[in-house]
């Protein structure tokens, strides 16, 4: 099952960013091509069900596997980047933190009105930063069609957030 194979991959890190937090490190994943493709694999059968225009992964873990993922399904892939890192025309979206605020954005023209939209990233936790992916992808005109995640951390309840954007979310590993 590809949910043990990562589960015995990732790699924990205590205290980081800071204490109390464990940190689940998937660089380690990148280190087998094999593992890598099983993850491909899997979202593609996944997802197979879902209409997707375009992928947009979120920096920067979800530029890894959501650039090839997009590849894949023979779809462009679109970055959802920390303000200020894009360089043509954006739009931009807000959202608190747990100890401030941040803000993302996508380029204007990412996509055309009425795109089906497959948003990802490596991780999903409190669903704050993919919420304001979503809040982007709306502004521009998308629909979600759904979200792919590698790790989804129950226990912070990120999904309760995604599924006024979309019911579709998808997770190999569930901690």
């Amino acid at each position: 099952m590809i949910d043990q194979q990562l589960k015995a991959t990732i790699r924990d890190i205590p205290d980081f960013p800071r204490k109390g937090v464990v940190f689940k490190d998937i660089t380690p994943l990148l280190q087998h091509p094999e593992l890598c493709n099983a993850i491909l694999d899997e979202f593609i059968a996944r997802l197979d069900t879902l209409t997707i225009d375009v992928v947009a992964g979120i920096e920067s873990r979800g530029f890894l596997f959501g650039l090839m993922l997009a590849n894949r399904l023979g779809v462009p892939f679109v970055p959802i980047r920390k303000q200020g890192k894009l360089p043509y025309l954006t739009v931009k979206e807000e959202y608190e933190l747990e100890y401030g605020h941040a803000a993302i954005e996508i380029h204007r023209d990412a996509f055309p009105t009425g795109a089906h939209v497959l948003i990802h990233d490596d991780l999903l936790a409190t669903g704050g930063t993919v919420s304001a992916a979503s809040r982007l992808v709306q502004q521009l005109g998308g629909i979600i069609e759904g979200y792919a995640f590698i790790v989804t951390l129950t226990f912070l309840n990120g999904r309760k957030q995604l599924l006024p954007y979309s019911p579709n979310v998808i997770s190999l590993v569930d901690y």
